[in-house]
């Protein structure tokens, strides 16, 4: 992960010749294939193969190493080429959502370009008896099993011919358990237009989409992968973030703090790299209940600390539900704890956790 942390967020990642970076392009020099494949694993996981590899291309070359330079263009073109494939799926996928007149955007999946995520994920605001048959029977697409979490955050997994990634689609609500109505709501009056090849996608706005980040690192998976890292802090540097949006917004979904938390654990991990972190407005920085200095490197991802660091989030994400009087969102939040010991236990007994989380 350092490796590959160096590679995407040192402060001299965009100059990456060997004379001006030696460090950097010491990293991985003379590196043994074994490792290399390990390295392209890695950035698999953390969707960072197409951002990773042609920064290590570039080294490769100035250095004159044609063998493991060919080793990188495969990387990237191997991974560029899923991606071909995978691109014109999700626009077709939006454009039969629109010529039915259903409202979609993409969510996840682009923020990460010029890499893409390891499925396709979408929002719309139509129903289940729209959604399902629209997707069999344009894609002649089969619905994958659905877990008691996937049924309770309204989210269904599509199997389409030709497209190895599945397809998920969120209906109608957010969240580990569906318990995101606000954020929900307000999502596709706040999308806007992105062009990505020779096609056009709506995706979130700014702040929603760190708000989804949000939910899905620090109230669900507690981890991150390096792709949030890069991707939200390439997000707050192009200034296009509002925070005093994001506040009010985060807010009215009972996440602020966890919204403050993760940006301030991105700051402090681009830190590490770059020797400063990221330029954020102060009530962000004193609304983070922790920072950077909890996470830690495990099973190939940064992992956050449930307890007792996640658990507060949760705990102040369920009275903020509570005090709103939206009892039925707050009935969905609090079966969170016992979906996840339900998976723990799975995990343990089986050593999957499928058909549960």
């Amino acid at each position: 992960m350092v490796t590959l942390s160096r590679l995407l967020l040192s402060k001299h990642a965009g100059d990456v010749s060997a004379q001006s970076n030696p460090a950097l392009s010491s990293e991985i020099i003379g590196i043994s294939r074994e490792e290399f494949d390990d390295l392209v694993t890695l950035a698999n996981l953390n969707h960072v193969v197409v951002r990773g590899f042609e920064i290590a291309l570039k080294i490769f070359r100035d250095a004159q190493d044609g063998m493991r330079a060919e080793w990188a263009e495969a990387a990237v073109a191997e991974e560029r080429a899923r991606i071909k494939n995978a691109i014109p799926f999700l626009h077709a996928i939006c454009t039969a959502f629109q010529e039915e007149g259903l409202d979609v955007t993409v969510i996840k999946s682009l923020d990460h370009w010029p890499d893409l995520g390891s499925d396709l994920d979408l929002y719309t605001n139509a129903t289940p008896e729209q959604v399902v048959p629209l997707m069999k029977r344009h894609f002649q697409a089969e619905l994958d099993a659905r877990s008691w979490g996937d049924r309770l955050a309204r989210k269904w997994n599509f199997l389409i011919p030709g497209l190895p990634e599945s397809v998920e689609i969120h209906v109608g609500r957010l969240g580990q358990t569906g318990e995101q109505i606000t954020l929900a709501d307000h999502l596709m009056g706040r999308t806007r237009l992105i062009r990505i090849e020779d096609d056009t996608f709506r995706v979130t706005s700014a702040s929603d989409r760190l708000m989804i980040s949000t939910l899905q690192r620090m109230y669900r998976h507690f981890y991150f992968r390096l792709c949030d890292i890069v991707d939200s802090a390439a997000l707050v540097e192009s200034g296009a973030v509002d925070y005093e949006d994001l506040r009010y917004s985060a807010n009215a979904s009972g996440i602020w703090e966890g919204v403050a938390t993760y940006l301030v654990i991105v700051s402090d991990y681009v830190k590490q790299y770059r020797g400063t972190g990221l330029d954020l407005p102060r009530f962000v920085r004193e609304s983070s209940r922790f920072g950077g200095e909890e996470i830690f490197y495990r099973k190939d991802f940064l992992r956050v600390p449930i307890m007792p660091q996640s658990a507060s989030l949760y705990g102040t994400q369920l009275t903020g539900l509570l005090r709103k009087r939206e009892l039925h969102s707050s009935a969905r939040l609090g079966l969170l704890p016992w979906l996840a010991t339900a998976a723990a236990v799975g995990q343990k007994i089986t050593g999957s956790d499928k058909g549960i989380w």
